[in-house]
């Protein structure tokens, strides 16, 4: 069985959104610690939303990012759970207002359904406030169950009207100091972050 050092990474994308205090600063917060504890290689716009589920709250901000990482998706999920912590999430209804929340989208092309973790996550293909930034940045990335792309999928997607672009990517310079000096186990040896248009 090969060691962590050993495994290959594997290639996930996330989903991002705050409607609570800081919203830009807290997703930015929340890729630092990323950059940290992976290899962040792509980070998508900014995107304003209408809430999804529960309309009476503030607007989120909603973002994608692109990981490469060795951890398995139950290890993952658990790391952006600790993220989510540490940026200032705190307990709440479903579909209520936080502080920031980090979802697991795609996971190579596995899938995988537990108590806790379903993945790909459930909710993509019908919500246009993640398809839009994960389109941005995997617009050719298949779904491994429906077998089509991000753009497809945006395309087919419902809502769109209420996606606004926002703002480009978080500029990360701001937290890095901040994240490396939190960072207790780089995973990946090093983190990238390479923009694609």
């Amino acid at each position: 069985m090969r060691s962590r050092r050993e495994a290959v990474p594997e290639t996930s994308y996330l989903g991002l959104g705050s409607n609570l205090g800081d919203r830009a600063a807290n997703i930015r917060k929340a890729l630092g610690l990323l950059a940290v504890e992976t290899t962040l290689t792509s980070v998508s716009s900014l995107y304003e939303t209408e809430p999804w589920g529960y309309e009476a709250q503030p607007r989120f901000l909603n973002a994608a990012c692109r990981v490469e990482t060795t951890r398995r998706p139950l290890e993952l999920l658990e790391l952006l759970h600790r993220i989510e912590k540490e940026v200032g999430r705190q307990p709440t209804f479903p579909l209520g207002p936080r502080v920031i929340d980090v979802d697991i989208l795609l996971y190579g092309q596995e899938t995988l359904e537990t108590a806790g973790l379903v993945v790909p996550h459930p909710g993509l293909v019908e919500r246009a406030f993640v398809l839009v930034p994960l389109a941005e940045i995997a617009c050719d990335v298949r779904h491994p169950v429906l077998g089509v792309t991000g753009g497809v999928l945006l395309d087919a997607a419902s809502g769109k009207e209420k996606v606004w672009w926002w703002g480009p990517p978080p500029d990360l310079t701001r937290e890095s100091g901040e994240a490396h000096a939190s960072g207790q186990d780089r995973r990946s040896g090093g983190s990238r972050l390479g923009m694609e248009s």
